[in-house]
């Protein structure tokens, strides 16, 4: 009976483990289900796009930046480096330097000109051609890619015929070579540098200098799912972008920094800070905060001036403007004002160099007369309101030292004669004459000081 029993609770144990190690062997199994089944998704949606933008004039800045973009997608495994370009033009050795990452990436490059209204204007041409597969959004344009100086003149005709052969000839050659690496239209890239032709995404299209029209760089990364690119090295990637995740990729401290300053007037306005803390420093030492100010102001200035083709001959001239400028405050005559608001002027307009081969820009980048007038006439106008002032100053009555006191009342403390007495002016005792006795607690006016001994006269009541 006992061994029954026995046998038949060892049985109901069994029984019992079983079904435990059934329950976990079920558990074990939906998480390996849930886990291939979230797996299965993100096989699809795993690639990682790396993002990055270049809007505004191409510097050194920028440049840095667009070709640490390749390097960093390269170093992250990224799939692909989505670039949003929107630019007038710039600086041809940065545009060399974009470039040359463009061309060395084992990553395809997209490069998508948006949003409508942006442009790739002429640096600008030679980036899109160098990207892989490249889209506009609608309302947007690409080229003018013809040597001209930041104001916009013409290279024949600042620099000679022969001068603007050759580099002509060397922009049209790097832009064909370019067009031709990358299967677009070479005779295109030729014209947009000897002609400066400019067309329309859709036209750009239709003449095979861009692939696609996309609005959005979502609709941009969709159009291009599935299509075979050639990266450095000879390797053909299919591009797998329709559901891939974008990650951006932002520029270092002194990329920002650089990139921010490279503007015709922010150099100007640091310029003009510069010089301005400076001169009052050297006209009034010891101020400290003018100085500093000043140095300040001149540190950014040469940094943002190594961006840009800046003539030292102008600033030259804004400096001294600006002492013309500070020195109307002491001489007040009205001409050295004048003569520092024409020299900030001038200094402005000769500001940017008008030639400089290295440079490919629109016309439009340049240093605006919305900048320099209200700059040097508010500048003006504050000296002058200060000399004005200063003016008005030197006409009242001295208030301080001895003849500050002369005019002041007082009060008679006793007998106050011709030898001697005593009066209370301007809250101190002094020893006082009188031409005229004046008696103890008489109103008294103070009309003239030899040393420590007033000269009074009975106020009139």
């Amino acid at each position: 009976m006992r061994e029954n029993f026995d046998r038949g609770l060892g049985a109901i144990r069994f029984a019992e483990a079983r079904r435990r190690h059934g329950l976990w062997a079920w558990v074990v199994l939906f998480l390996f289900a849930g886990l291939f089944a979230s797996a299965g998704p993100a096989t699809a949606s795993s690639s990682v796009i790396a993002r990055c933008e270049l809007e505004g004039v191409v510097d050194a800045g920028s440049g840095a930046y667009l070709a640490d973009c390749v390097k960093r997608a390269e170093g992250q495994g990224a799939h692909a480096l989505l670039v949003r370009l929107d630019t007038p033009g710039g600086s041809l050795e940065a545009t060399r330097t974009i470039v040359r990452a463009f061309l060395g990436s084992h990553v395809p490059v997209l490069v998508w000109v948006g949003p409508s209204g942006a442009h790739a204007g002429s640096a600008g041409v030679f980036i899109a051609l160098a990207s892989n597969v490249s889209a506009m959004a609608p309302g947007t344009n690409i080229g003018a890619a013809y040597p001209v100086g930041p104001m916009g003149e013409d290279v024949e005709q600042d620099g000679g015929e022969q001068l603007a052969r050759k580099i002509e000839n060397d922009t049209v050659a790097f832009a064909e070579g370019i067009a031709r690496q990358r299967g677009r239209n070479a005779e295109w890239a030729a014209t947009a540098v000897r002609d400066s032709a400019s067309v329309p995404a859709d036209r750009a299209v239709e003449l095979r200098v861009v692939e696609l029209v996309a609005p959005t760089e979502a609709a941009f990364l969709s159009a291009v799912e599935g299509r075979r690119v050639e990266v450095a090295g000879g390797e053909t990637v299919t591009l797998a972008t329709r559901d891939a995740q974008v990650v951006s990729l932002e520029p270092g401290l002194s990329q920002r920094v650089v990139h921010a300053l490279a503007q015709p007037s922010i150099v100007y306005l640091l310029f003009l800070v510069a010089a301005l803390g400076l001169v009052v420093e050297l006209s009034h030492p010891g101020a400290v905060a003018p100085g500093l100010v000043g140095v300040v102001a001149l540190v950014l200035a040469l940094v943002a001036s190594a961006s840009l083709p800046v003539r030292s001959g102008a600033l030259v001239l804004m400096l001294v403007g600006v002492g013309l400028i500070v020195a109307e405050l002491f001489v007040t005559s009205g001409l050295l004002g004048a003569s520092g608001v024409g020299l900030l002027i001038l200094g402005g307009v000769f500001l940017v160099d008008r030639f400089e081969p290295g440079w490919f820009v629109e016309p439009s980048f340049r240093l605006s007369w919305g900048v320099m007038l209200p700059t040097a006439l508010v500048l003006a106008g504050a000296a002058a309101f200060v000399a004005y002032r200063s003016a008005q100053t030197r006409r009242l009555p001295q208030l301080g030292g001895d003849a500050g006191l002369v005019g002041e009342a007082g009060t008679a403390l006793g007998l106050v004669t011709p030898s001697g007495g005593e009066v209370f002016v301007h809250g101190e005792r002094w020893r006082a004459v009188s031409f005229t006795p004046i008696h103890e607690g008489a109103r008294v006016v103070v009309r003239a000081v030899e040393g420590l001994t007033l000269t009074v006269a009975e106020a009139m009541p």
